[in-house]
């Protein structure tokens, strides 16, 4: 499991539905195309998935973030040391690899 502590602010809750709504909402269009084909087929329909991820995404905008946990910074980071460039190997068989 992670350590991780989970934000429970309704922003973070409404944004958390984003996936499994586009899942059931993929899984529906082809549901419908299956049952009726023609006009609903997912051909014509699959514009709804778009509507669905803007809606969640407005409501998620739209909540308020009372309550938010920021996920912490780590420690901040030393510039990695950059090694001083070392002369390539000797070749220890004359004549090989020239």
């Amino acid at each position: 499991m992670s350590d991780r502590i989970r934000c429970h602010c309704a922003r973070c809750t409404i944004r958390g539905l984003l996936g499994p709504a586009v899942v059931i909402t993929i899984g529906v269009l082809f549901l419908l195309q299956e049952m009726r084909g023609g006009w609903l087929g997912f051909d014509n329909t699959y514009p709804l998935i778009l509507v669905v991820i803007g809606a969640i995404l407005l409501a998620s905008s739209l909540a308020p973030s009372e309550g938010h946990i920021a996920s912490e910074p780590g420690p901040p980071g030393v510039p990695p040391v950059q090694a001083p460039p070392t002369a390539p190997p000797q070749n220890s068989f004359p004549g090989q690899g020239q």
